[in-house]
């Protein structure tokens, strides 16, 4: 279950809002533009496949870039280490 953090950070990726407790009425809107009550009750529905499409898009991303230089992952993480 995603915590209400996680679906404000998908919701309001630059922030401006402080969340005490873990309902929509524990949201001030500092300098973020609000969200409605039903938009942040959507994302707790929707997080799950954001995440798990996030996922993906950088582990394919990932692979290309691998790809383009020509290494694997392990001698990328040796270089990087």
């Amino acid at each position: 279950m995603a915590t209400i953090q996680q679906v404000l950070g998908m919701l309001i990726p630059d922030g401006g809002y402080v969340a005490t407790g873990d309902t929509y009425e524990g949201i001030e809107f500092i300098e973020a533009t609000p969200i409605t009550k039903a938009q942040f009750e959507a994302g707790f529905a929707a997080f799950d496949k954001w995440k798990s499409d996030a996922e993906t898009q950088k582990a394919t991303e990932k692979a290309a870039l691998l790809a383009k230089l020509g290494i694997t992952d392990d001698e990328a993480k040796l270089l990087l280490s």
